[in-house]
């Protein structure tokens, strides 16, 4: 359990609060580059980290990422003209770069400095992997990008959506951190077995040994399950800071093509944007690979979702899946941690040992969001090219005997040139 002042330290990410400023530290998704998609289109509305802004394409193809409400009197630059390299408020047609300059004050008169005197703001941003980063921090303590493996890949080898969550981003990331759930809440009857991961594995022991090991980048969590009297199923994921996990969804046959990126990002204390970022090393990702492109509505919201009871059938729970819910992880996810409230009091749980790295995780976050707030460097905030070195970032499943020390394995495994492929499978 964690006492309610925690509670409230870790789900608060306004600006001066503690998670707020360690959020605010790193580079996070902002929007689908898809939502702006060409050269002087719409703006659209984003809410980030409980801030109103408006996004935009220039001319150029720049992006930028603006304060909604003009800085002349308040209007919304939603509602703007996209032209000529910058957002024109329709009020009084002050214009803006992607930068935040003001560029012009057309109701003023000839002569007049006004718009040397205001600057707007405005939150640099930088696209890969087929979404908007951006970074609302200190602009003199602005970070390099992570160099992830999938960061540069071309857009084809990349599957990426995302869906409003309505809870804290907290609960959804705590969903990462817990391998033990697999076992239960994904489960299909029939022999039409969905085949993310390895169900069979899963089923073999419901019951993994967990264990949370700090690292550079954030938590690398380690899930041993005994497949045999002579093998163990091992499942290593990662939280990476400030809100990523980083999962090996392919199982024993699919980890080798690629893993997904689960990002929880706060829209404000109550919801969450959830990225989901699939990817495929050597090849395009295959029609058949594009789940959720049935499961998000258009204004990104899920067809199944707390309102309309996730469209559960109970017919279906009784004879072909544990929810009752379809086949896709996305909505029972979803379900497990928007029906805890839109901010679970976590005073009132009883913890388990299936919830070991659940703990580490909250504890890491708890340090970095204190040591933010008294305005120390957070781990995995990149400055230099040695740091940006991730090599050591891995997702791994494989068979190994009951008598090899699962961490030795793994240690071996990022020794390789590529650590995804297993002798032996």
């Amino acid at each position: 359990m964690l006492p309610r002042e925690e509670n409230d330290l870790l789900t608060q990410a306004g600006a001066g609060k503690p998670l707020g400023e360690l959020m605010r530290r790193y580079w996070i998704p902002a929007l689908l580059s898809e939502e702006i998609p060409t050269p002087d289109s719409a703006p659209v509305r984003v809410r980030l980290l409980g801030e109103d802004l408006v996004a935009f394409r220039d001319t150029r193809g720049r992006v930028g990422l603006l304060d909604e409400h003009c800085s002349h009197r308040g209007t919304s630059l939603f509602f703007g003209r996209n032209e000529e390299c910058g957002l024109r408020c329709i009020y009084h047609g002050w214009k803006y770069d992607v930068d935040g300059k003001v560029l012009e004050t057309p109701a003023e008169p000839e002569g007049s400095t006004l718009k040397n005197k205001v600057h707007h703001t405005a939150y640099p941003c930088k696209e890969a992997a087929g979404i908007v980063w951006s970074y609302l921090g200190p602009k003199e303590k602005l970070p390099l990008l992570p160099n992830y493996e999938w960061m540069n890949l071309p857009l084809e080898h990349l599957y990426v959506s995302k869906s409003v969550q309505d809870c804290s981003w907290l609960q959804g990331l705590e969903g990462e951190c817990d391998s033990s759930h697999l076992s239960i809440l994904h489960q299909a009857f029939s022999e039409t077995k969905r085949g993310g991961g390895d169900p069979d594995m899963y089923a073999a022991d419901s019951a993994p040994t967990l264990e949370g090991m700090e690292t550079d980048y954030g938590m690398r969590m380690i899930s041993c399950r005994k497949a045999d009297a002579n093998t163990i199923y091992l499942r290593v994921s990662n939280i990476v800071l400030p809100c990523h996990g980083f999962i090996p969804t392919g199982g024993l046959k699919g980890n080798v093509e690629g893993y997904t990126i689960h990002s929880h990002v706060p829209i404000d204390d109550q919801h969450s944007m959830r990225y989901n970022i699939h990817f495929r090393r050597n090849r395009p990702i295959r029609p058949e690979e594009r789940q959720h492109d049935r499961e998000i509505a258009a204004d990104y919201t899920k067809v199944r979702n707390l309102e309309n009871d996730y469209l559960q059938d109970r017919e279906e729970q009784k004879r072909k899946t544990f929810t009752g819910m379809g086949r896709t992880f996305l909505t029972h996810d979803s379900c497990a941690t928007e029906s805890m409230g839109p901010i679970f009091d976590r005073s009132q749980e009883h913890l388990g040992v299936s919830d070991i790295t659940v703990i580490a995780v909250r504890k890491l976050l708890l340090q970095c969001a204190k040591n933010a707030a008294f305005g120390k460097v957070p781990p995995h905030v990149i400055h230099t090219v040695d740091q940006n070195d991730l090599r050591h970032l891995a997702c791994i499943v494989a068979k190994i005997p009951t008598n090899k020390d699962p961490k030795q394995f793994v240690t071996e495994q990022l020794n390789k040139a590529k650590y995804w492929e297993i002798a032996g499978e």
